[in-house]
């Protein structure tokens, strides 16, 4: 039961890290290999907010979603827009945005080095025990998982009962069609672009009450949600959650019953089988 219950706890704050990525993946095109730094940059703003200013990390993201939607939205006019307009296939485009948000996460890591400096950092906010089935548990994460699976909840609905989000649902589904009807295929995915970073950096504040990071750190949430995304489907945000929760799971029950150095490999292992036995992703479908 332990290790279901912190595996849950876990997958909800992977889920709102994935949904990020997913929507810049499955709506914008743009494989973001800078995700990571975003959400370590959101973990440093939680961070300053907590011990500079003395707030509640929670009421960081209010700060730090519109902050970074503002700046990724930027982003991706100055430096993604013009590999889109240039690429005269879908793959051209997966591999310069590949290699630009390559270099964009290396800018990152660079700003965040010169900011903080390389040392690890955490801070103590809601660590006490709370009772679950006679179990106790740290009460920032279950706090972390609860604001995650509502921000989650939130964009669920949001794009499947709303106009806008309709709009970016049919971007993702097929981006030529889309722009037959009249829909706005530039600035839907400038819109996608942008709210995957919010996302991911309100991901990170949440993810910052319960885990130790540094500025170096983000290539390893930004593996952890290509492996979900993937895994899921790009374009199905249900895959997402599901997948989140799967590797959540694994991750807790490797790390309990085997080694926590193990971790790691035991979702890449997962990866790959999921590549050869269902290389759509779970809700993916089957090109004809």
């Amino acid at each position: 039961m332990d290790i279901i219950i912190i595996g849950v706890l876990l997958g909800g704050a992977y889920a709102l890290m994935a949904m990020g990525l997913q929507l810049q993946y499955g709506v914008a095109r743009i494989m973001n290999l800078a995700s990571g730094e975003v959400l370590v940059a959101g973990s440093f703003a939680a961070f300053w907010f907590f011990t500079g200013a003395n707030y509640s990390p929670i009421y960081s993201i209010f700060f730090v979603a519109p902050v970074a939607f503002g700046l990724n939205w930027l982003i991706y006019k100055i430096f993604m827009r013009p590999l889109v307009k240039r690429a005269k296939s879908e793959g051209q485009l997966e591999v310069d945005s590949i290699l630009s948000t390559f270099g964009q996460s290396f800018i990152l890591v660079g700003l965040m080095l010169a900011i903080f400096g390389g040392k690890y950092f955490n801070y103590s906010y809601l660590e006490r025990p709370f009772d679950i089935l006679g179990q106790a548990y740290e009460l920032n994460r279950i706090v972390a998982f609860l604001f995650s699976i509502t921000l989650c909840i939130v964009l669920y609905v949001w794009l499947n009962r709303t106009r806008v989000g309709l709009t970016l649902r049919a971007v993702s589904v097929n981006p030529e069609a889309a722009g037959l009807v009249g829909i706005d295929v530039p600035n839907a995915a400038a819109l996608a672009f942008a709210l995957g970073g919010a996302v991911t950096a309100a991901g990170g504040a949440l993810l910052s009450m319960f885990l130790t990071f540094d500025a170096s750190v983000g290539v390893i949430f930004t593996m952890k949600a290509l492996v979900i995304v993937i895994m899921g489907g790009v374009r199905d945000i249900r895959g997402t959650i599901l997948v989140a929760f799967i590797l959540g799971l694994l991750e807790t029950g490797v790390a309990t019953l085997i080694d926590p150095g193990l971790t790691l490999a035991s979702a890449y292992l997962l990866f790959i089988l999921t590549l050869i036995v269902r290389p759509e992703g779970i809700f993916g479908k089957r090109s004809k």
